[in-house]
């Protein structure tokens, strides 16, 4: 998985233990574990919800201001299914 310059370090730290990814079909798997600096982000859950599933207070365990904010970040490709992917940091 890869991250935005700004919220590798919230994810390194452990204040951002989730990401909506918006894609065709899933990128990880549960139990994979990602290159990250310093350590690896390891997948504990994967599932598909709807785009109005995503509140402000997703947005912001995601490390984002808002739901707006989020979607200019998460669909930037053809995908149109919304995964919510939960993690851990790992050294």
């Amino acid at each position: 998985m890869k991250f935005t310059r700004h919220l590798r370090a919230p994810v390194a730290r452990g204040d951002v233990t989730c990401s909506i990814r918006i894609w065709k079909s899933p990128r990880v798997t549960v139990g994979g574990r990602y290159a990250l600096e310093h350590g690896f982000v390891r997948v504990t859950t994967i599932r598909r919800i709807a785009l109005a599933d995503i509140t402000p207070e997703l947005a912001r365990r995601s490390g984002f201001a808002g739901v707006v904010d989020l979607l200019k970040t998460a669909k930037h490709g053809s995908g149109e299914n919304v995964y919510l992917v939960d993690f851990v940091f790992e050294e």
